[in-house]
C-alpha cells in the first residue's frame, strides 16, 4: 500500500485568516454528453479566447446584463418571457446545467479521500471548496447541519470542520474556533453518527473499535436470503459495499502531526482516554433521526465477537474481501468510474488506492471523474448529490414547453431540437454485461437521472424521458430522433418494475422484506434498507404508459392494461385521511398532489365525480396562503406533517395549481390567484429567483433542484391558459 506523505501541502497550510479566493470571471463550465465540469482558466490568452457564456455568469451569480423584456399581462406571455430568459442558459449539448447540492456531508468525504491518498486538490478548487463551506456555516453558531437548511449537528459540524482543516485552514481560524465551540457544546465527535464515525476512522482520528461492524461477508450470501445486499436499496448497498471492504481491512491514514492535532481538536476529553467500544451507539440527540432497533443492536453485539478473529485466520472474511472487490470493480467499470453517487464514488476511489495504488489506471480514472461531481456557484464550489440532474430537468422543461405552446414557436425551434437531441443521447442503450452478477436492474431502453454514463435505470426518469420524447416528437417540425423500437425498449423496462402493492419504486422493484428496515444502521436517514413504492414514481409510469398507448395501442397491450388498471389502486391507498399524499422526493405534499391528481385525471376521476380527487383538492386548497400562493418548508418532509412559514414559493404554487387544474376543480378563483402569484414573482428579465430548497431524499436530507423554478412555473402557466384561455391577469 502507498502511504500518505507526511507533509501533504493542503493539510499543513496554516491559514488563520480567510484566504484570497479565485477570480469568478475565470471559471467556465464545459459540457460533453451531459457531463458538467468546471474549469478555472489561469492562462490569460485562453481566458480571452473562451469568453464566459451567459449561463456561466448566471450560475456564478455574476451580472448577466440581459435586457428587460416587454411587460406581460397574460399567462402565456409570462411563460414566453420565462423561457426567453431560460433559453439563454441551455448548454451546447441541449440540457440545462445546474447544481444538485444541499447535503453537507459530500465535500468532507472527498477531502478525506484526497488527504488519505495524498492527491493534491487544484488550487482554485481548494479555495472555492473553502469558500463554500465558510459561506454555508450557520451565522449563529458556526456549525453545519446534514443539509444547508438544517440545524447544526455533530455529523455536519465535525465533518466540515475536518474538511476545512484538510483544505488548509488552521485551528485558530475564527470560523473554526466558532465551529469547534459548537461541536464541543454538542458533546464532541464521539457522538457522531455511523457514517461520520466511519469517515473519521478512515482519517485515523477515531478508533475503529468505536464503530458497529460493517461485515463484508453479507455480500457472499445467496440472493434468496433477505440479508443479501442485492435485496437492499441500490443507493444503500453501493455505499456499504466499499464501506464494508475498508472496514474489514481497517484502512486508515497514518498518524501525522496533522491528524494528531485533529485528535485533540474534535473531542471534549483527551483522545487516549476515550473508551471506544462505549461509543458504538453513542449518537448525539440532535443527529438521531432513526434510532437503532433492538434487533439491530443485538446483531451488532454478536458481530463484535466475530470481529475478534484475526484476518489472517479468517478464511470467510478473505473470501468476502475478494467478492466485494469484484463488485466494486464491476460498479466502477459499468459506470465508467462515475459510480452511482458521490459517497460510493469516493469510497470506491479509496478502495482502488489501497488495492491498485496511485499509479494504476483505475486510480487515475477515479481522479478524472471526480470533476463530474463538483459544481461552482455563487457561494463557492460544492459537491453534487449525483453527477447532476440533467435528464430529469430536461424532461420536465420539454413537457412544460409543449404545454405552454413554446415548442411550436419557431423562435425556439433550435432549443427544442437540441433538447430532444440531449434526451436522445441520454437513453441507455445496453444492459450491464454482468447485470445479474452485480444485481443491476434491466437498463436497455431506460433513461437515467443524470447522464448515460451513470447508467442506472430509474423508473420515473424513464417515464419522464418517454413522455417528453413523445410530446416533442408529436410537435410539428421537430425531427423524429428516437424511433418506435427504442420507445418500446423503455416500455419493456417499465413493465419489469411494478411492485406487489401495484406501485413503482425508484431504481428497481422491491426485493427485500419490510422488516429489513429494522436493520437500518445509518441513524440519520429513514427508509434506506429496501426500495419502497412512491406516488411520484407510480404516477410517472402510469402517465408514460398512457402516452405510449396512444402512440402504439397494440404493443404489449395486455401487459400495459394490467399495469395501468392496478397502479391507480396503489395511489388511492396512499392517500391519507386528510386528503393528502406524502411526497418522498421533493417538498412535499404539494409535490405529491401534483402527481397523484394527474393519475386520477388520467382515468377520468375528477373533483366532481371522485371522492379521492375531491379530498385531494380540498387539502391543497386548505393550504393556500393569503397572497394566493403555496409554500412548504423542508420540515414537511422531516416531520411528515404539512409545514409552512407563511411564505409562498413559485415551485410549490405551480405544483398546487396544476393539481387543481388536473382535477378540474370547478372554481377558477383560487387557481387564478396562484397563477397571479407566479406572474407577479417574475423578474423584468423573465427569470424567477431561487427560493427555499425543493428536494429531499430519505425524509431527512434536503437537496436542491434550481431548475424547477423555471420548468414548473412555465408548465403551470401553460396549463392554466389551456383551461381558461390566455386572458390578462396583470395590469
Amino acid at each position: 500500500m502507498t502511504s500518505l506523505h507526511e507533509t501533504y501541502p493542503s493539510a499543513t497550510l496554516n491559514l488563520n485568516v480567510t484566504p484570497s479566493f479565485t477570480d469568478l470571471s475565470r471559471w467556465r463550465l464545459r459540457v460533453n454528453q451531459g457531463a458538467q465540469t468546471w474549469h478555472y482558466l489561469t492562462d490569460d490568452e485562453e481566458n480571452e479566447r473562451w469568453p464566459q457564456a451567459i449561463s456561466d455568469k448566471y450560475h456564478l451569480g455574476l451580472p448577466t446584463n440581459l435586457p428587460e423584456l416587454s411587460s406581460v399581462k397574460t399567462p402565456l406571455e409570462c411563460a414566453r418571457n420565462g423561457f426567453e430568459f431560460y433559453s439563454k442558459l441551455q448548454t451546447e449539448d441541449g440540457h440545462w446545467g445546474g447544481e444538485y447540492g444541499g447535503p453537507m456531508f459530500m465535500i468532507p468525504g472527498l477531502a478525506i479521500a484526497h488527504y488519505t491518498t495524498g492527491t493534491l486538490i487544484p488550487e482554485p478548487t481548494r479555495l472555492e471548496l473553502i469558500r463554500y463551506l465558510l459561506n454555508r456555516a450557520h451565522h449563529k453558531d458556526g456549525g453545519w447541519g446534514i443539509h444547508i437548511e438544517g440545524i447544526s449537528t455533530v455529523f455536519g459540524t465535525a465533518l466540515n470542520y475536518v474538511a476545512l482543516r484538510i483544505l488548509g485552514l488552521g485551528p485558530e481560524h475564527p470560523a473554526l474556533v466558532k465551529a469547534r465551540n459548537t461541536l464541543h457544546e454538542l458533546g464532541g465527535a464521539t457522538g457522531i453518527p455511523a457514517w461520520g464515525k466511519f469517515w473519521l476512522s478512515i482519517l485515523g482520528v477515531y478508533g475503529w473499535e468505536g464503530m458497529n461492524p460493517i461485515p463484508p461477508e453479507l455480500w457472499t450470501l445467496p440472493k434468496w436470503m433477505p440479508l443479501c445486499p442485492g435485496n437492499w436499496w441500490v443507493q444503500n448497498r453501493l455505499v456499504y459495499l466499499p464501506m464494508g471492504h475498508l472496514y474489514a481491512l481497517r484502512c486508515s491514514a497514518p498518524l501525522t502531526t496533522f491528524t494528531q492535532s485533529l485528535r485533540e481538536e474534535l473531542y471534549t476529553q483527551p483522545y487516549t482516554s476515550i473508551d471506544w467500544p462505549l461509543q458504538r451507539n453513542n449518537i448525539a440527540q440532535v443527529d438521531l433521526y432513526t434510532p437503532h432497533s433492538k434487533l439491530m443492536d443485538t446483531l451488532n453485539k454478536i458481530a463484535t465477537y466475530y470481529e475478534k478473529i484475526p484476518l489472517k485466520l479468517n478464511w470467510f472474511r478473505q473470501y468476502a474481501l475478494k467478492e466485494t472487490m469484484a463488485q466494486i470493480t464491476m460498479e466502477d467499470e459499468n459506470s465508467f468510474y462515475l459510480d452511482l453517487n458521490p459517497v460510493n464514488k469516493v469510497l470506491n476511489w479509496l478502495v482502488v488506492f489501497y488495492h491498485h495504488g496511485k499509479n494504476s489506471r483505475e486510480f487515475k480514472l477515479h481522479v478524472e471523474r471526480n470533476l463530474d461531481y463538483l459544481w461552482m456557484g455563487p457561494d463557492g464550489m460544492m459537491m453534487n448529490g449525483t453527477n447532476g440532474s440533467q435528464l430529469w430537468d430536461a424532461a420536465f422543461i420539454a413537457q412544460a414547453c409543449v404545454e405552454a405552446q413554446l415548442a411550436q414557436n419557431m423562435n425556439y425551434r433550435e432549443n427544442m431540437v437540441k433538447l430532444l437531441e440531449f434526451i436522445d443521447l441520454s437513453q441507455i442503450r445496453r444492459n450491464a454485461p454482468n447485470m445479474t452478477r452485480c444485481y443491476r436492474q434491466q437498463s436497455k431502453g431506460a433513461w437515467p437521472f443524470s447522464t448515460r454514463d451513470n447508467g442506472y435505470t430509474v423508473s420515473d426518469c424513464t417515464a419522464e424521458g418517454l413522455k417528453s420524447t413523445i410530446a416533442l416528437q408529436q410537435t410539428a417540425g421537430i425531427p423524429q430522433l428516437i424511433d418506435l423500437e427504442r420507445l418500446c425498449d423503455a416500455v419493456d423496462v417499465l413493465l419489469t418494475m411494478q411492485n406487489l402493492d401495484y406501485g413503482f419504486a425508484s431504481y428497481e422493484p422491491i426485493r427485500g422484506p419490510a422488516w429489513l428496515e429494522k436493520l437500518n444502521p445509518a441513524e440519520i436517514f429513514s427508509d434506506i434498507m429496501i426500495e419502497h413504492s412512491y406516488v411520484e414514481c407510480s404516477t410517472a409510469v402510469l402517465m408514460a404508459l398512457a402516452a405510449f398507448k396512444k402512440l402504439d395501442p397494440l404493443y404489449r397491450q395486455e401487459d400495459i392494461n394490467k399495469v395501468t388498471s392496478t397502479v391507480l389502486q396503489y395511489i388511492k391507498n396512499e392517500q391519507r385521511s386528510d386528503g393528502s399524499w406524502y411526497g418522498s422526493w421533493a417538498v412535499c405534499f404539494t409535490y405529491a398532489a401534483f402527481f397523484a391528481l394527474q393519475s386520477l385525471a388520467s382515468v377520468g376521476e375528477f373533483y366532481d365525480n371522485s371522492e379521492y380527487a375531491q379530498k385531494g383538492c380540498d387539502f391543497i386548497l386548505s393550504k393556500q396562503e393569503d397572497d394566493g400562493g403555496w409554500g412548504e418548508t423542508y420540515k414537511s418532509c422531516e416531520n411528515q406533517v404539512y409545514t409552512h412559514n407563511n411564505q409562498s414559493q413559485v415551485v410549490n404554487t405551480a405544483w398546487a395549481v396544476m393539481s387543481l387544474l388536473d382535477a378540474k376543480y370547478p372554481v377558477e378563483e383560487p387557481i387564478r390567484r396562484g397563477i397571479h402569484f407566479i406572474m407577479q414573482k417574475q423578474q423584468s428579465n423573465g427569470e424567477w429567483l431561487q427560493e427555499s430548497i425543493e428536494g429531499v431524499f430519505n425524509k431527512n436530507c434536503m437537496i436542491s433542484y434550481p431548475n424547477y423554478k423555471f420548468a414548473f412555473t412555465i408548465w403551470a402557466l401553460g396549463k392554466y391558459a389551456s383551461t381558461y384561455g390566455d386572458k390578462a391577469l396583470l395590469e
